[in-house]
């Protein structure tokens, strides 16, 4: 069985979640990490990992919404890290794609969910667009560890990454035809990956054009499966152990 280490099971996006969880079951993935990203949906994730046991969440002010969120949304995801379902602070980072005109204030942000990741002893879920070099100066400034969240740069970032003590999120990308992340994850050994599908977003292939869920982490398991040389089997053991020792309350 495999976990979803990360996706947006939002009902913005899904009308029946019972639905999708049942299907991904039967794929065999048994387990989901739900990410928030601004207030509204930091909430959502609160009362389905409530509803969902194998579901657990995290909480977390994406940059895209660097220009709305408020200082009491901070403290809203401070005020609920206590709940045993909150495996992470994410999903956080810097998202220069649209332009950079806000970095200061996009790294302030960062900077701020990092300070209380530091302070809560909790692992972040980094999103990193276009935006690498601003991203690993800020990591190294503090004592956390986590997730690069769908991670597409090169053999030397990885590196990078893999020295500060995150794991590398590979999700549908890594079977798209032109795809350069196939080359980087071959040289990464399986202890630093974990599977994601960040759904509803990046379907892999051949199912491109349609909506992402969950179930679709078997379709990626089976391309970095052959990718690596190894069984289903043993990619599934080996990246739930690496999920589990970075995010300390799954079960």
């Amino acid at each position: 069985m495999f976990t979803d280490s990360h996706c947006h099971l939002y009902h913005e996006y899904y009308e029946d979640l019972d639905f999708i969880i049942k299907e991904s079951i039967s794929n065999k993935v048994n387990r989901f990490i739900n990410d928030g990203c601004d207030r509204e949906s930091n909430e959502e994730v609160l009362k389905l990992v409530n509803i969902y046991d194998n579901m657990y969440g995290t909480l977390g002010i994406h940059p895209e919404n660097v220009e709305d969120y408020k200082d009491e949304d901070l403290k809203f995801i401070e005020d609920n890290l206590n709940n045993p379902k909150i495996v992470a602070i994410g999903e956080i980072g810097l998202d220069y794609h649209y332009g950079k005109e806000n970095k200061d204030d996009q790294i302030k942000l960062l900077e701020l969910q990092l300070k209380m990741a530091e302070k809560h002893n909790m692992p972040v879920v980094i999103h990193s667009r276009e935006a690498t070099l601003d991203t690993l100066n800020t990591l190294k400034k503090y004592k956390v560890k986590g997730v690069i969240h769908s991670f597409s740069g090169s053999i030397e970032t990885a590196r990078e990454y893999l020295k500060l003590g995150y794991l590398l999120g590979v999700n549908g990308v890594i079977t798209f035809k032109n795809a350069n992340i196939k080359e980087v994850i071959k040289e990464i050994p399986l202890e630093s990956l974990i599977l994601e599908t960040d759904s509803p977003y990046l379907t892999p292939e051949p199912f491109r054009g349609h909506q992402n869920n969950p179930s679709h982490i078997i379709d990626i398991a089976k391309f970095v499966a052959n990718l690596k040389d190894v069984s289903l089997e043993e990619l599934s053991n080996i990246t739930n152990k690496n999920l589990e020792n970075m995010f300390k309350r799954i079960k």
